[in-house]
């Protein structure tokens, strides 16, 4: 198996630099400083996402509810539409009963003239 020689410094008692190294659990304050910035930093890309969702989705919804109001819109000229025809219907029917009087009478009539024309005939 070969060794691997890792080049580190030569131990001298003295540290390379004066600052003493972080105690377990604590760290320096640049990278804390750093570290909270990157958080921030992150809170806020995803509060302008959020935004941003919020806002798509509020013209989604209004463009709905336009949809909606106009469905509605139409849905109230249907009944509209639906009534009157239902009128003229009701008028046709009423015109047709007056119609099928009137043809009813018109036929006794055209029965009582064949009649008086077939009996002065016979005569």
């Amino acid at each position: 198996m070969k060794e691997t020689t890792v080049n580190r410094p030569a131990q001298t008692g003295k540290t390379a630099n004066n600052s003493t190294p972080p105690k377990k659990g604590t760290t320096h304050p640049e990278v804390r400083l750093s570290r909270l910035e990157s958080i921030v930093e992150q809170i806020g890309e995803a509060v302008l996402a959020t935004t941003e969702t919020i806002e798509r989705l509020s013209d989604r919804v209004d463009a709905l509810t336009v949809q909606v109001q106009h469905q509605g819109h139409q849905v109230q000229q249907q009944g509209y539409q639906l009534f009157a025809l239902s009128d003229a219907v009701q008028t046709l029917a009423e015109t047709q009963n007056h119609s099928l009087e009137q043809l009813s009478l018109l036929t006794e009539t055209l029965q009582r003239f064949t009649a008086a024309i077939e009996a002065g005939d016979n005569h």
